[in-house]
């Protein structure tokens, strides 16, 4: 499978060359986040909705790193940028709430999951959620999935609309204290070369 042999190699195709992250990535990660949601998302939610949302909806799920499905780029061996794809059922959110391994999606039936993709302020629309989503794209189909689902924050919903991933519906997403998180649920068919 294409995740296993990506551990191994930079993937260079991209504008970006990304690698898959490890365990030990993980408060890298955190910090990233952190900084990708209080300003990126700012001009979509408010302040009280990004506190509430920042743990239960934008963190890291270690999951996705113990699958080998998560991948990072960096600068100067900085990590400026996430994102990764999931077989699993968890649509979005970090591993803080979750009490045990989600259950294996099956390719033949169900989509496969992008998820959580956070990138540095610093480093915002210099292609690396582009290059994050081009090798997501490519490990979904060499997994065997033909579909693909995304719960998508207003600011991520452009970059996936332009990978042609259709609008499902709106909903919100509840958090404590009575608030709400606007989402985009969006789809596509992955196209496999036989």
């Amino acid at each position: 499978m294409l995740e296993a042999n990506l551990g191994s190699r930079l993937l260079g195709t991209h504008r970006w060359p990304l690698r898959l992250a490890v365990e030990s990535d993980a408060s890298a990660l955190e910090d990233v986040v952190t900084v990708s949601v209080r300003e990126l998302q700012a001009p979509y939610y408010s302040a009280e909705q990004i506190a509430a949302a920042l743990g239960p909806v934008f963190g890291v799920d270690r999951q996705l790193i113990r699958d080998g499905t998560y991948f990072l780029a960096e600068r100067d061996g900085v990590i400026v940028g996430c994102g990764g794809w999931s077989k699993r059922s968890s649509r979005f959110g970090g591993d803080s709430a979750r009490d045990s391994e989600d259950a294996l999606l099956d390719p033949r039936k169900d989509a496969a999951r992008i998820r959580a993709f956070f990138v540095h302020p610093s480093f915002a629309r210099q292609g690396i959620g582009h290059s994050i989503m081009v090798a997501c794209e490519s490990a979904i189909a060499e997994a065997g999935f033909d579909a693909v689902e995304i719960v998508a924050t207003l600011a991520g919903e452009p970059l996936y609309a332009s990978f042609n991933y259709a609008v499902v519906r709106r909903y919100d997403i509840e958090l404590k204290g009575g608030l709400s998180l606007p989402a985009v649920e969006m789809a596509k068919k992955i196209v496999r070369m036989k």
